[in-house]
């Protein structure tokens, strides 16, 4: 009888309890049991059924050694496995470029382990290309493969070694002491590129409501105050000044990214708009605030202090500052997998009282989406002396 022998084209991978098998040309994705992987992992064209059936059998129970055979007449069924001049077109090994492109699209249709096994297969191809490797790092993170997806954003990194994005997030994958901030360059990098896909994925897909969540705390404290001269930290598009352009008698936005300045430029609603680092701005500003907001944007500041103690001294008497983070567990905060931090809420009660401004509010509510998993946030509201 001829040797069975494990379709070539297959796209395996180890798993926890044995294998999966990716086939591309029929779109099928199998898992192997450890019986199977191990049958899978004797079918090399060399041994016969019978042979196969001689290693096998003495290791499983008593009267179930018929489930190789079952096993080997259901797999070859379903084109796991070929016998002899069984081989057809349909077990063509696709091409990296072919692979990557059907690993985007089963990702696209959350088909995520499929997709991976693609992109592995495509980046063992061509490993010199970093974009493969970026992707597959991406796609091993979404299985919670996060070890392999530090070491894949690594070797993205040997061909890309001036990526400040990933150079911060493998911060984060490896577990080591965080910057109290994100680099400028890693900030300017991430949101030049997303700029024309921003609002899209961040309200689309994330389903993101930061400046709505703002908007209600701020509104049960400021209640039926206008005309204030408010800044916008972090201004990014102008999804915020929106929501707060009705409150105004004058609207300043700060950025550090050009390409998110100029959507919030097209929204014709600031007064002005400055590109700037935000803290280098709020400490070198002679001008003052009714109302100071950031939305989506303290989120890349581990130590507030930075941010929250200039801000405070730009308000006037009775101002408001007000804020969105991601709420976090470990005080005083934390660098998440995303690049992004937490903060505890303990943590920003203790820099309240630092910079001599009063909690009037520090909700907890739905951030965004990330992963399908919703993102706590915390909308803090602090207020300055002479508040009425």
């Amino acid at each position: 009888m001829s040797a069975p022998t494990l379709n070539p084209a297959l796209l395996i991978s180890p798993v926890e309890n044995g294998y999966v098998a990716y086939d591309p040309a029929t779109d099928q994705l199998h898992e192997l049991n450890p019986l199977a992987a191990l049958i899978a992992e004797l079918c090399d064209g060399t041994r016969t059924i019978e042979q196969i059936r001689e290693l096998v059998g003495p290791l499983l129970p008593e009267g179930r050694a018929e489930e190789i055979d079952r096993w080997i007449e259901e797999a070859a069924k379903s084109n796991v496995l070929t016998f002899g001049s069984n081989s057809s077109e349909s077990q063509r090994e696709l091409s990296a470029d072919e692979l990557a492109k059907l690993a985007y699209r089963l990702s696209e249709h959350g088909k995520v382990r499929a997709a991976y096994l693609c992109q592995k297969r495509a980046t063992e191809l061509a490993p010199e290309q970093p974009t493969r490797w970026y992707d597959l790092a991406e796609l091993a993170y979404l299985l919670g493969r996060r070890s392999e997806a530090r070491e894949d954003y690594e070797k993205y990194l040997e061909l890309k070694p001036d990526d400040a994005e990933i150079q911060h997030l493998v911060v984060a994958l490896r577990g080591e002491p965080p910057p109290s901030r994100v680099p400028n360059e890693a900030i300017r990098q991430m949101y030049d590129h997303f700029a024309p896909t921003f609002e899209a994925n961040l309200i689309g897909d994330l389903k993101y409501r930061g400046p709505e969540g703002l908007q209600l705390a701020l509104g049960m404290v400021l209640g039926d105050r206008r005309e204030f001269a408010i800044l916008d930290i972090g201004c990014g598009s102008g999804l915020a000044g929106v929501c707060f352009k009705p409150l105004a008698a004058s609207l300043v936005g700060i950025d550090l990214s050009t390409e998110m300045l100029a959507l919030a430029r097209a929204r014709n609603i600031y007064d002005r708009l400055d590109a700037a680092e935000i803290t280098e701005w709020l400490t070198r500003s002679t001008e003052t605030f009714d109302l100071i907001v950031s939305c989506d944007c303290l989120i890349y500041f581990g130590d507030l202090q930075q941010v929250i103690a200039p801000a405070a001294r730009l308000l006037r008497p009775g101002g408001v500052l007000g804020f969105t983070l991601e709420r976090g567990d470990r005080h005083p905060f934390h660098l998440t997998d995303t690049g992004r931090y937490s903060h505890h809420p303990a943590y920003i009660r203790e820099l309240a009282a630092e910079a001599g401004l009063h909690v009037a509010r520090l909700d907890e509510g739905f951030l965004r989406t990330e992963y399908g998993v919703d993102v706590v946030g915390l909308y803090a509201v602090l207020t300055k002396e002479n508040f009425n």
